[in-house]
């Protein structure tokens, strides 16, 4: 009787697993194989676009840094009706020089640096700010978010690109992907700084005869990752939109909805945010959180607004991207920064985190597996004997067509089918423009990649999940509470390594 039960309900899981997976990849095909249409604020009078400010946090130097930041002014948006916000938290960062650029190539905008070690509220430590949490990112964006224009805000990572029509579309969120630059590091960038190694840190500028798998593989595994499985499941949660999925690598929203929600009146009514409270409103009533992201969009999706009752649940804007460069990750680093992002999940959305590993190819595959060979309905109707030959042939079926899927998935997503080119192809950086081959890997480079992501998948999730709940992020390390709330760890090694250091810093 128990195997029965047991076996039942590995067809069950199987069956839904595989589901969620269909349904995702079929929106992704739907959605990502053509330009988005053109917005209606692209030719609309300026006075009728509404003001967005765009806040974009910096912290040190990524791949086509310059790039990536210059997508802000490039956008298909009325430029008097865009206010650009950079933050970095002081001028000693590397990449200041960079935003002094950009501020002279785009002197028609309205764009300015912001400063954290000059924010006068945080100095002032009478200031009711001033009791501002930890979260190195909130503190890095807090003046700039206090001192926006207009209503809606768009926040965007520094090191994520986004096509010119993206701002004009008034998206939520978007669906992330990353692109590894190894084979590409060579190449041109828009005003030469990537020929002059200009916006990437002297470590990651090795001669390609130094690299090795360990040295490079995690950008391969992190490219892979996002676009195969975590965009499978991200679109179709988005689909179904029975509960928040949001990265939050570009968010946009309205302020007057965000301090609402988090203005001490309404608090004060609401028992679930009242055991948790923060400091201030808006984005710094998340500065004890290091998941900021998606709390925030838990927030406004699960919350009505007195004033626009009838607005839906905030959900993803299909067809727009938000890539991401990355160079020279090393596996190490890869699997610290998975380790991270679980130890986070793990108390904002325990049960999903929890059962993760078996949404993984390998582990869901044997449950169905094993359901087909021990079940008898299979050996009477299906003619599938209830033997271990069968059940390895039938796992290494399902695996297959797993790969297959996902290989196509990927081809999609970085076949460049939804980018939106402006009238000067500049604007478009060479790791966002349709390739001219099949595939950006070889099919075998990408299988021993996604080979290594499945293997690796159930060792990072058992290690993050039940060995600790230390994080580095942005140089700094924290210990995560079960209230979600974070508290920094002063002094000490961060204990995930200078690599893990090096790739959480713009998160």
């Amino acid at each position: 009787m128990w195997p029965d039960l047991v076996a039942e309900a590995c067809l069950a899981w199987y069956i839904a697993v595989v589901a969620v997976c269909m349904l995702g990849y079929v929106q992704l095909v739907r959605n990502y194989s053509n330009i988005p249409e053109k917005s209606r604020s692209s030719s609309c009078f300026p006075s009728d676009a509404p003001h967005v400010t765009i806040i974009r946090p910096i912290k040190g130097l990524e791949p086509s840094l310059y790039d990536c930041l210059a997508a802000t002014f490039h956008q298909d948006y009325p430029s008097q009706k865009l206010t650009i916000h950079f933050c970095i938290a002081s001028r000693g960062d590397p990449a200041f020089p960079i935003l002094e650029r950009l501020l002279c190539d785009f002197p028609a905008f309205d764009a300015r640096i912001f400063v954290e070690d000059g924010d006068p509220a945080l100095l002032d430590q009478s200031a009711a700010i001033a009791c501002i949490g930890p979260n190195p990112k909130i503190r890095n964006m807090s003046r700039a978010y206090r001192e926006a224009k207009g209503d809606i805000v768009w926040i965007i990572d520094c090191n994520v690109w986004v096509a010119s029509g993206t701002c004009g579309r008034m998206f939520v969120h978007q669906l992330p992907i990353c692109v590894d630059l190894d084979n590409e590091l060579s190449g041109r960038e828009t005003n030469g700084f990537e020929n002059e190694d200009f916006g990437m840190p002297h470590s990651r500028r090795d001669s390609k005869m130094h690299r090795t798998w360990l040295s490079i593989g995690g950008g391969r595994l992190e490219e892979l990752f996002l676009s195969s499985s975590h965009a499978k499941f991200y679109t179709a949660i988005n689909t179904v939109a029975v509960a928040p999925c949001i990265v939050g690598k570009s968010n946009m929203f309205r302020r007057s909805h965000l301090n609402y929600l988090t203005s001490p009146r309404h608090i004060s009514s609401e028992s679930a945010m009242s055991s948790s409270p923060g400091n201030g409103e808006g984005i710094d009533f998340f500065s004890h959180n290091i998941c900021e992201d998606h709390l925030i969009g838990d927030l406004l999706w699960r919350s009505t607004i007195p004033s626009d009752p009838n607005l839906g649940n905030h959900a993803l804007l299909f067809g727009d991207l938000a890539i991401q460069p990355i160079a020279n990750m090393s596996l190490s680093a890869y699997i610290a920064r998975r380790v991270r992002w679980l130890r986070v999940r793990k108390f904002t959305v325990t049960l999903a985190t929890l059962v993760e590993p078996g949404t993984e190819s390998f582990l869901c595959s044997a449950y169905g597996a094993f359901a087909a060979t021990s079940l008898d309905w299979f050996k009477h109707h299906v003619g599938i004997p209830q033997t271990w030959t069968a059940f390895a042939t039938l796992w290494l079926i399902s695996i297959s067509l797993w790969a297959l899927v996902d290989w196509s998935v990927y081809l999609l997503l970085h076949s460049g089918k939804t980018i939106q080119f402006s009238n000067n192809s500049n604007d478009v950086p060479s790791f966002a423009r349709p390739i001219q081959t099949l595939s950006r890997r070889p099919f075998i480079e990408w299988l021993a990649a996604w080979l290594a992501r499945e293997i690796l998948a159930l060792p990072i999730w058992t290690w993050a999940f039940w060995g600790g709940v230390t994080v580095v992020w942005r140089d700094r390390r924290f210990r995560v509470g079960m209230d979600m709330r974070v508290h920094e760890i002063s002094g000490g090694d961060g204990g995930d390594g200078d690599e893990d250091k090096e790739h959480a810093k713009a998160e």
